[in-house]
């Protein structure tokens, strides 16, 4: 199963189904922002730098601008859809890269909207995304006041943030645990337990790469 292209296809079916105006879960993003974002960074590497890189954010704004104008809500929705675009059609890049990046951005508009409920996530899925908490949670929970353990319903371990200091416990399901990691705390449906200071601080956090 090629969980990247399922999450791709039922985004950009989210995505014309809620139209430009949609809110989201990306501070200041519509799903018109979001869909130029997701063409942006696979069909222009010049300009994708600066999703992770703060000196080169503002001249991927303006490609994202300048796309969102030539393109078009409708368009870019299509190139969503018809991808991955790019060096990402690489055997198995696809599939290593944008199976969270998708996952992630699909909840993000998904979770934004007045009424929703949590997917149950196939089991092949769950596995895939607690192997990456596991190996990832020292980078996801980098910026972490506070130190965090990951509990993953079913069994599974993964701690992260400073090693002293006060400690929070995270409980989920994989899927959770990863939308948690990856900065979208107040909207991860995951048990939080410790120290009521540090456990504000967290949610407060800026997590993910």
């Amino acid at each position: 199963m090629n969980y990247a292209r399922a999450e791709r296809s039922a985004l950009s079916d989210l995505f014309a189904q809620l139209g430009p105006d949609a809110p989201t879960l990306c501070e200041g993003w519509t799903t018109f922002d979001l869909a130029a974002h997701l063409v942006v960074r696979e069909s222009r590497p010049d300009a994708a730098g600066g999703i992770l890189l703060k000196p080169l954010a503002g001249h991927t704004a303006r490609v994202q601008e300048s796309v969102k104008t030539r393109k078009g809500y409708a368009g870019l929705v299509e190139l969503v859809r018809s991808g991955p675009l790019g060096p990402y059609r690489l055997p198995g890049l696809d599939k290593a890269v944008n199976t969270t990046e998708f996952f992630v951005h699909h909840e993000d508009v998904r979770r934004a909207q007045r009424v929703w409920e949590p997917r149950e996530l196939p089991a092949e899925l769950e596995e895939r995304f607690w192997r990456q908490i596991h190996s990832g949670a020292r980078l996801f929970l980098r910026r972490s006041p506070v130190r965090v353990i990951l509990h993953r319903v079913g069994g599974g371990v993964a701690i992260g943030g400073p090693k002293d200091g006060p400690q929070v416990e995270v409980t989920g399901t994989a899927g959770e645990l990863l939308l948690f990691c990856f900065g979208r705390q107040s909207h991860a449906k995951v048990d939080v337990s410790g120290d009521e200071e540090a456990v504000a601080k967290l949610m407060d956090a800026s997590l993910g790469v």
